[in-house]
């Protein structure tokens, strides 16, 4: 389930920013229209796509990760094919629209989601590594996308991008995943069924639970904050560091470090979230991203151009698996998809108003200066919220938090503590009694 969810994340690259970057020069060319026109279309689209989220996570919890990816699968191939017959801005607007939807939005959120409910006690770690190898996957496709769009059309390579969601992530999601290790008689995290096993009704946060925490809207709101800042960089990166006096090339290349930083603090946040308390580690994720703004003030060629890229990179790594991977432990995986949903219409639409206010401000002041030292108090403020703001107890009775607030019951449960012999429930939100019996059991 790992290999075939970092699989399926991969997949989402058509519609992420770095990849469809590779089409806009052409596309602009092509069609006979202005950079500012593709960006306004790009614009609406990331936010309409962006609204459709809830639906979609409310479609994981009722039809279950399996058939929500295939349709996903159908419908994202679809809307490529569809983009390399555009012939106006109105019919482009509507590709965006379905590319941000069904590719960033849709597909990531279910293969993220996918992985979750099979695993418990290294939730973390199988949600990095999905992280992690998407996230690698994504990174490469605009040097591919590049060389095909040389060697044919952008129209050609739309509709070749269409034909291999088709006959990747359909294939995938029928044959490869399952909603849950029930479905083929296992157990999260690979645990052996016990003779004396005790199963009990699901149990989990509903979206409205969680909604009624401080804790899911310091994370959401950290996972916005990530989002906006970083795409707004990422949009205007070869002027903000040609500013500070590297070519355009160097600006480019700095993604690399980027890219690199994301991966390693994916992996590394997959592998502390089960061990270190949330309120640590998004603040560190927030306090990483506003040195990287601020840093950018002062950015030179070399080392330190290096350490912008790490700082801004790691930091949105970072913040991404630990809301996949804390989401799961602290509301359950009963209505996991509508809860992520929320979260993914704000990471979405986060990302649409960053480029756009980095530009408005560029434009009043003539450089980047004053955006990235404004910018920088948001990400202060989330890691404040996330130091100081309540963290709920796990629904796993488990807690790595060791402030005052490590004691309340979790959402959706009752405020009383569960009996001594009370099952912890597993990722599928059933709760099974996995521990060996007593020499002496209780009656």
């Amino acid at each position: 389930m790992v290999g075939v969810s970092a699989l399926a994340l991969a997949m989402t690259a058509p519609g992420q920013t770095a990849a469809i970057s590779a089409f806009i020069d052409p596309m602009t060319q092509g069609l006979g229209i202005s950079r500012s026109a593709i960006s306004t279309a790009y614009l609406i689209g990331t936010l309409l796509g962006a609204a459709a989220m809830p639906v979609v996570g409310r479609a994981l919890d009722r039809y279950g990760t399996r058939a929500t990816m295939a349709a996903i699968g159908a419908a994202f191939g679809a809307i490529l094919l569809a983009l390399s017959a555009v012939s106006n801005l109105v019919g482009l607007t509507a590709g965006f629209v379905g590319v941000r939807m069904a590719g960033q939005g849709a597909l990531g959120l279910t293969a993220t989601t996918a992985v979750a409910v099979w695993f418990s006690r290294r939730r973390g770690v199988a949600v990095g590594l999905v992280s992690a190898v998407g996230a690698a996957g994504i990174s490469l496709a605009p040097i591919g996308l590049e060389a095909l769009i040389s060697a044919t059309d952008w129209r050609t390579a739309w509709a070749i991008e269409g034909l291999a969601v088709w006959a990747i992530v359909i294939p995938l999601a029928l044959f490869g995943v399952r909603n849950s290790p029930a479905d083929l008689g296992q157990r999260t995290d690979g645990d052996t069924p016990t003779d004396h096993r005790q199963i009990t009704p699901p149990v989990g946060a509903t979206l409205g639970d969680a909604a009624h925490t401080a804790f899911f809207w310091v994370v959401v709101a950290g996972v916005a904050v990530a989002g906006m800042l970083g795409t707004a960089v990422a949009f205007h990166q070869i002027d903000l560091l040609g500013e500070r006096g590297l070519s355009a090339t160097e600006a480019a290349a700095n993604f690399l470090p980027q890219t690199a930083a994301s991966l390693l603090a994916t992996l590394a946040v997959g592998a502390l979230i089960d061990r270190v308390s949330p309120r640590w580690l998004t603040a560190a994720c927030m306090l990483a991203l506003a040195g990287g703004l601020v840093w950018g003030v002062a950015v030179d060629p070399g080392w330190s151009a290096i350490g912008f890229g790490l700082l801004l990179g790691g930091s949105a790594g970072a913040i991404r698996t630990l809301e996949a991977a804390a989401f799961p432990r602290y509301f359950g995986t009963t209505h996991l998809g509508s809860i992520r949903g929320v979260v993914a219409a704000v990471s979405v639409g986060s990302t649409a108003f960053g480029p756009v206010a980095f530009a408005l401000v560029h434009e009043a002041t003539g450089g980047y200066t004053a955006a990235l030292l404004g910018s920088a108090a948001l990400p202060l403020l989330v890691a404040a919220a996330a130091l100081f703001l309540p963290v709920p107890r796990p629904l796993d009775g488990t807690s790595t938090d060791r402030g005052p607030q490590s004691g309340d019951a979790p959402p959706g449960a009752e405020a009383a503590p569960p009996p001594v012999d009370a099952p912890a429930p597993t990722a599928t939100g059933h709760a099974v009694d996995e521990r060996r019996p007593a020499a002496s059991p209780l009656p």
